[in-house]
């Protein structure tokens, strides 16, 4: 379902479940509710954490807009990237943000900072992955990711769950999973 944001085209892309452990999220949104491996995920070592992204039903999980994605995420040894996170979750995780891909990110900064949103977190260091964040103040609780991917590397290869778990998804640590 496509959404505009004052004229942007803006549409939801997937919803994203934070745990201390991936493997523990693994029974209920794989093999219970029926997640694919979407191929692909990795290491984030900046900020400290992990995923991979599950599809669902009769969606092609081709980020298109179908909405049908769970992203898992994990803190990398170390991290402590989720720890205010996990503090507010009693160590248990849940659901972190969700996730809006824009066409134009620098069109929708402008138009949610002249609408007087509270914006962090505005990231244009990668150009397959440029994005910002909407306060949870700004969204009853909720953080929102405002994102405009980027093109893939032709022939760039999807690493399997298996390889992600790991540690060898893209960009990872070889240090695999808890």
């Amino acid at each position: 379902m496509d959404l505009e944001l004052d004229g942007l085209e803006v549409h939801f892309d997937h919803t994203a479940v934070a745990a201390p452990r991936i493997r523990d999220l693994l029974p209920i949104y794989r093999d219970l509710l029926g997640g694919r491996h979407l191929g692909g995920g990795g290491d984030n070592r900046v900020a400290g954490y992990r995923t991979l992204q599950l599809t669902y039903g009769n969606g092609n999980g081709n980020g298109n807009g179908n909405g049908n994605k769970v992203e898992l995420m994990e803190p990398l040894a170390g991290s402590t990237f989720f720890d205010s996170f996990f503090e507010l979750t009693r160590g248990r995780g849940g659901v972190h943000h969700l996730n809006f891909h824009v066409g134009d990110l620098d069109a929708a900064v402008a138009r949610l900072t002249e609408r007087g949103f509270r914006l962090h977190g505005l990231n244009r260091s990668d150009v397959r992955w440029q994005e910002v964040f909407l306060h949870p103040k700004e969204a009853h609780g909720v953080l929102i990711q405002l994102a405009q991917p980027g093109p893939r590397e032709a022939g760039e290869s999807r690493p399997s769950l298996e390889e992600v778990l790991a540690g060898r998804g893209r960009n990872g640590n070889g240090i695999p999973s808890p």
